[in-house]
């Protein structure tokens, strides 16, 4: 592995409400390099989802430092953070945000249409994209059409067309049964061989153990980051 794709210094992350004050992330140190598996474990309200936000640049730090691919993302303009989020970071969440009244095919290439891609590139790549996750058979497809498990695997189409250095998944299997978990993180597993960098937020122990290293996340600090024992 090479040198830190993600690197968080001393990272805090407070909100504030009328007089109240809650601080989310207390003094995190994190780093990911690149090609690595990291899964994020955590309770409800320990600070993960937050610490989620600032990794894809959804959020910002109120004290510390986030450098991604070396680069300090607070110096970094409204314009060139949309690039970075549309560029360099494909998202996948729980909940699989696909619009019902577009084909599989149509919601992947959404972020190319964001992006400025022409129209005969967005569909190839769009369709190779589809094809790596083996829904090459169901491109004209809306989601209502899908089950869980391949519309997550659409959701996981539209991260990778932009072809992103990293892939954050949040909670990704929270609404799949375990045969679609179990296609989901294999699909995690074949990009990761590949070399994609993915960064994983659950709070489940048998999807964390898919990844190379754990880190747990308590109070808005990381209490614990090891290896998984192979």
């Amino acid at each position: 592995m090479s040198g830190p794709v993600i690197e968080l210094i001393g990272a805090r992350k407070t909100y504030h409400s009328g007089d109240l004050e809650f601080e989310a992330l207390r003094g995190i140190d994190l780093q990911v390099h690149e090609g690595e598996y990291l899964a994020i474990m955590g309770p409800s309200g320990s600070g993960k989802s937050t610490l989620m936000n600032i990794l894809g640049c959804l959020d910002v730090l109120t004290d510390g430092e986030y450098r991604l691919g070396g680069e300090d993302v607070s110096q970094l303009s409204e314009a060139a953070l949309a690039q970075v989020r549309n560029r360099r970071i494909g998202f996948v969440f729980q909940q699989f945000h696909l619009l019902p009244s577009l084909s599989a095919l149509r919601n992947v290439e959404l972020p190319l249409v964001y992006g400025g891609i022409g129209r005969a590139e967005r569909h190839d790549r769009a369709v190779a994209a589809l094809s790596k996750v083996g829904l090459e058979q169901r491109l004209h497809n809306r989601p209502g059409e899908l089950s869980g498990g391949q519309q997550q695997r659409v959701a996981v189409a539209r991260a990778l067309v932009g072809e992103p250095t990293m892939i954050l998944a949040d909670e990704p299997t929270g609404n799949l049964d375990s045969t679609s978990t179990d296609d989901v993180l294999g699909l995690f597993d074949e990009l990761n061989d590949a070399g994609r960098t993915i960064v994983l937020i659950t709070h489940e122990h048998d999807v964390a153990r898919r990844a190379e290293r754990v880190a747990l996340v308590r109070d808005g600090q990381i209490t614990e980051s090891a290896e998984v024992a192979a």
